[in-house]
Parts: C-alpha cells; structure tokens; sequence
C-alpha cells in the first residue's frame, strides 16, 4: 500500500492513529513534532502526511509550508483540536498553507480512512476525446 507519515505530539493518540493505518495494509513512520516530521520526511519522503497542527518545537502549520517548498505535490491531512481556540480556524489556515483535507479532532475512525483513501487514490482517467 502506501508509505504514511505520522506527526502527532500527543503520545496517546499517536499510536492509535498509526495502528489504524497500519491495520488498513500502510507502511506507517512517526514522530512527535514538526521538526522530527520534516527531518523523517527529507530522509524518505511519503506518499501521505497526517499531522496535528498544534505541536511543540514546529507547530504543523510551519510543517506544511516546508513540505510544500520539499515537495509541492506532498498529500497533507492536517487535523487539530485547537485548545484554547477555535479548532476551525487553525483548520482554515492548515487549508489556505496547502493541507489537502483538515479533521477536527476528535474524529472518526472512518472519518480518517475516507480522507486517507481519497488522497491515496490514483487520479481518475482524463475522459476520452
């Protein structure tokens, strides 16, 4: 299947997100902080990243922009909970950065696999001339 990276800085969440994508057939990596993820990413870079967006050392909205200057095609599922603000409005800054699908945490198994699945599909077919 595919090669999924993982930035998640809460240690609780993480793995369970991983176990989820690694039950679905994926080839998961993962680290807890926007400074591992870009590193992990330039060593190997992935199909898919899934990252929170609130983090220490490099929050996930600065992750994006950098992946996006690595690799402008990177597929990006950022989600956030938000805190202390509106989960909604780091999810619109994740999306106007370049995420290609936003998840307000907390969110479904299904949830997840459905944005994971469409971002992972192969393009459809030009129709014929």
């Amino acid at each position: 299947m595919a090669s999924i990276l993982v930035v998640e800085d809460d240690e609780d969440v993480r793995p369970l997100i991983c176990a989820m994508l690694v039950k679905a057939g994926h080839t998961v990596r993962q680290a807890g902080n926007g400074v591992e993820g870009v590193k992990l990413y330039r060593e190997a870079p992935s199909d898919l990243v899934v990252t929170d967006v609130v983090m220490p050392e490099q929050e996930g909205l600065g992750m994006i922009v950098e992946l996006r200057r690595i690799n402008p095609s990177v597929r990006i599922i950022a989600m956030s909970g938000g805190f202390a603000y509106d989960p909604k409005l780091y999810l619109h800054m994740a999306t106007s950065l370049g995420a290609d699908r936003v998840l307000r945490k907390p969110f479904q198994v299904a949830d997840l696999m459905s944005a994971v699945n469409a971002l992972l599909a192969p393009p459809a077919a030009p129709p014929p001339p």
